[in-house]
This record gives C-alpha cells, structure tokens and sequence, in this order.
C-alpha cells in the first residue's frame, strides 16, 4: 500500500500562527500559568508541546513546566503486530501531576486510543486537579468518547485518508499533510 499526496492542511507559515493560537488558549484554559504542566506524548506530541511551551514563554514571559510520556506498554494493541515495541522517555517535572494543571499534547487526534493510553499513564504520576487535551490535527473518527479541549486545525477524513504532522525536529519540512492510501488495485489500473 502506498501514500498519495492529496493536499497539504497547514503549511509552515500556518503551522507558526497554529501553534501560536493553542499556546494563548492553553494559558487562558488552563487560567495561566501557576501549577501548568504541559505534557507531549512520544513521539508526535512531544516536539509540539515544546513549541506550545515556547509560544507561552513568548506571551507570558515565563515558560511553562513541560516533559513527556511514552504510552506504549499503555496501549491496548502494544503487542498485537508489534514483536518488539520500542519503549521511549517519559519525563515529568518532580516526577508527579499530582494537584496540577495538566495539558497533555499530540500531533493527531484520530480513534482517542492514544490518549486513552496517555491517561492511564499520567495517572501513574499522581492526581492532577485537571487534565485538558491539545492537538494540532482533530481528524474526527473516534472510536472512543475522547475530545480535545484545544485544536489547532479541524479536518473531515475517510478511512483511506493518513494525515500526518512533518515537523522539522522529525525531519519534516513544518507542514501537516493529508494523504490517501492507495491499495494495490489502484496501483495497477484495476
């Protein structure tokens, strides 16, 4: 199966006004920045948490406390398919949540499995007094109750459709993608 280009959502200039946006509305749903935490999820969420929290330190003067959790033993498909899953950082600020303000941050927002698992780990670091969730991309298609407190860019897609989150810390080029897969019979003709 291949990925096709079908249409870039957020080019780099947009991408900067994006994340602009979700760090203003972070401070101001989080109701500033005493007790904030902000949290990205490994590996899409934790490039995009850093440049909210460098937005923040640009509005407010201060930057936010800021880590990241690694979800993979959390997942309920971790070892359906994958014979050895790859275990990456989590770093909390103290090592706890507990009484904080947490805004836990991801690239893509699509079956809310991810932030299922997300929770269930962050819970392991103590009791916050909130947890609100930010993404860049809300593509809809949930197979979970899970909604984003704060979304950068909201796209209606199929189930063919990828979308992806090309950040120049991964390699990328700044810019958010939508890609359609192509199956086999498309490739040939058929």
């Amino acid at each position: 199966m291949q990925l096709v280009n079908e249409r870039i959502l957020i080019d780099a200039t947009a991408l900067g006004r994006v994340v602009r946006r979700m760090a203003v509305e972070t401070i101001e749903k989080s109701e500033g920045l005493d007790n904030l935490v902000l949290v990205g999820i490994h590996t899409g969420g934790v490039h995009l948490c850093e440049r909210i929290a460098n937005a923040i330190e640009e509005v407010e003067g201060e930057r936010p406390n800021s880590g990241r959790i690694d979800i993979t033993l959390y997942r309920d498909d971790a070892f359906l398919g994958l014979p050895r899953p790859v275990i990456g950082e989590t770093r909390i600020p103290n090592d706890s949540i507990a009484g904080k303000t947490v805004v836990l941050v991801d690239d893509v927002l699509f079956t809310g499995r991810t932030v299922r698992a997300a929770l269930n780990a962050l819970l392991d670091f103590g009791r916050p007094s909130k947890i609100l969730l930010a993404v860049l991309v809300d593509r809809g298609r949930r197979e979970l109750p899970v909604q984003a407190d704060i979304v950068g860019y909201n796209v209606t897609t199929g189930p063919m459709h990828v979308v992806e989150a090309e950040l120049k810390e991964s390699g990328g080029t700044d810019q958010v993608v939508l890609y359609k897969r192509r199956t086999d019979a498309q490739e040939g003709g058929a």
